[in-house]
């Protein structure tokens, strides 16, 4: 695999006579992350002139303590700290550049749409080998379109409790950010085993999710096991799709939200049926939990109106 270094950071030592090339592929990134900085930046030049246009009335009223996606009460009413105001706040207090905030908010992006992509296909082909699954599914989003109207809402998607419960499984199965890596700070010393400062930790949630120690018949698409009956006893660090901890993913609520909102028609709409099956799929090792062959599903009409 080819690596493609920012030649940004080592202006100092080349001062102004440095030279370099980029392969055909490393220009195209070049290309590319020039359109995704200048969208960033964009967006963030604009929530800043948002503020300063407002004398910054939308941020004295959140507490410094406040962090995203928690709630603070003001009166009778509740207001979320938005990520990006957040970060501006942070930008204003000394504590973050641009560049920081510009370098979250590109995290923020990636994880939004690519992971919850492939949960999303992951779920549809696992609902398509799963007939019987498949079709409690289609009963519980066809009864709460039939009370809503034909529509979801915020509240109606909530009410999907069935489907959630098969997204997580998915996610216990195919999560979709497999691994993540961290550098220890200080010794930490384990039941038997010390591990010394200053070494990367690699937590392998694919593994951690099949541990028979947790989760019996670990190959088996169950979306039972996420019954509040059954998470009640469960390890904590067992179930790792969002990570855990006070660095977990933050937009993890939206994820489910979003991964509803997208499933809850197509399966309203069509019978799903697999072309090609999980078990004969090869998946790489890449930031994402993605397949490196093509995976068919066929999207079958439904003609009956349930509503």
């Amino acid at each position: 695999m080819q690596s493609y270094v920012s030649f940004k950071a080592m202006r100092p030592w080349f001062k102004n006579s440095w030279v370099f090339s980029l392969s055909p592929r490393g220009k195209e990134q070049a290309k590319l992350l020039k359109i995704l900085h200048g969208f960033t930046e964009k967006i963030i030049a604009e929530r800043k002139d948002y503020h300063k246009r407002t004398n910054g009335q939308y941020m004295s009223n959140f507490s410094k303590d406040a962090v995203a996606d928690e709630t603070e009460t003001i009166g009778i009413k509740k207001r979320r700290l938005a990520m990006l105001n957040l970060l501006i706040q942070a930008a204003q207090e000394g504590l973050l550049t641009d560049v920081d905030i510009r370098e979250e908010v590109n995290t923020f992006m990636f994880e939004g749409f690519d992971t919850t992509a492939m949960a999303m296909c992951y779920t549809l082909s696992l609902l398509a080998e799963h007939k019987d699954i498949q079709d409690c599914v289609r009963k519980e989003i066809n009864a709460v379109m039939r009370e809503n109207q034909g529509k979801l809402t915020m509240k109606s998607l909530q009410d999907l409790q069935y489907l959630e419960r098969c997204i997580k499984e998915t996610l216990r199965l195919y999560p979709s950010v497999f691994f993540i890596s961290r550098i220890t700070s200080e010794e930490i010393q384990l039941q038997t085993y010390l591990i010394p400062a200053g070494t990367i930790v690699t937590l392998h949630f694919y593994m951690t999710h099949r541990d028979l120690n947790f989760w019996p018949n670990p190959e088996i698409f169950d979306p039972d096991r996420f019954l509040p009956e059954n998470i009640r006893n469960r390890h904590p660090y067992s179930y790792l799709p969002f990570s855990v901890g006070p660095r977990n993913c933050i937009g993890q609520r939206f994820a489910l939200l979003e991964l509803k909102a997208m499933i809850a028609p197509l399966i309203h709409n069509f019978y799903l049926e697999p072309v090609d099956y999980l078990k004969n799929l090869r998946i790489g090792i890449d930031l994402i939990l993605r397949p490196l062959n093509p995976h068919r599903l066929k999207f079958i009409p439904i003609a009956t109106k349930y509503i």
